[in-house]
């Protein structure tokens, strides 16, 4: 049995892509998930920073998404980056574009009232359209899958729940930006990187929000029972 056990939470962005990284490498590996509204007394000893994603391997503890999957590559055949040195510092500049714009995720759909909400969707929308000039297609860097793909991916899929909650033109209107979004969301290790009824799970979450988001979203598909 593979000592490394992941730690995880149904709906965190970051668990993903560590997740990806393991679907992609063939990684065996556990997993078990957490309440991060209740978290065990074990994972507050274990996590030094009460977040997950946290791997357990080989006694020791790594926290941080990104840590995480570039330990995976790294220790295992292939790379999911580029070989050339300054491609791959390309790719993780843009990784760490990815897990910024998912904060701007975050204000957008924590924005109290309508102003914030439209504010942080136009901020959002032009992260969005920087990316999209930088995609090559079908991929971000052309025809080979690269952790940088995962990470977006991860972007994405939300995404797909914001647009069934209203029309809020986030997306650039940029055909290699669509490729990629499509290229990226058939990909199995993406596709299969949340749990079974993650859609559901996020659309509850936008539903409980004590913010804008979640006045829509509730409108949209029903009242939660104690907004967040």
């Amino acid at each position: 049995m593979s000592d490394l056990h992941l730690i995880s939470h149904h709906l965190c962005p970051y668990v993903q892509r560590a997740v990806i990284v393991l679907s992609e490498k063939g990684i065996a590996h556990r997993r078990t998930y957490v309440d991060l509204a209740d978290k065990p007394e074990w994972f507050r000893t274990l996590s030094p920073l009460g977040r997950v994603p946290v791997l357990e391997t080989g006694g020791r503890v790594l926290f941080e998404s990104q840590v995480i999957a570039e330990y995976l590559d790294e220790t295992t055949p292939g790379s999911l980056h580029p070989a050339d040195p300054l491609e791959r510092a390309r790719h993780r500049a843009w990784i760490a574009f990815g897990s910024e714009t998912l904060a701007a995720i975050g204000r957008l759909y924590n924005a109290p009232d309508a102003a914030a909400f439209a504010d942080a969707a136009t901020a959002l929308r032009g992260r969005l359209e920087r990316v999209a000039a930088e995609v090559e297609g079908p991929f971000f860097a052309g025809g080979a899958f690269h952790l940088v793909d995962g990470v977006w991916g991860t972007v994405f899929r939300y995404f797909d729940t914001l647009d069934a909650i209203g029309g809020f033109g986030l997306m650039p209107e940029d055909a290699a930006m669509t490729a990629w979004r499509a290229a990226v969301a058939a990909r199995p290790s993406v596709r299969e990187a949340p749990p079974a009824g993650y859609s559901a799970r996020l659309m509850d979450f936008f539903c409980a929000r004590s913010s804008h988001l979640g006045v829509l979203a509730r409108e949209a598909f029903g009242q939660a029972a104690n907004p967040l």
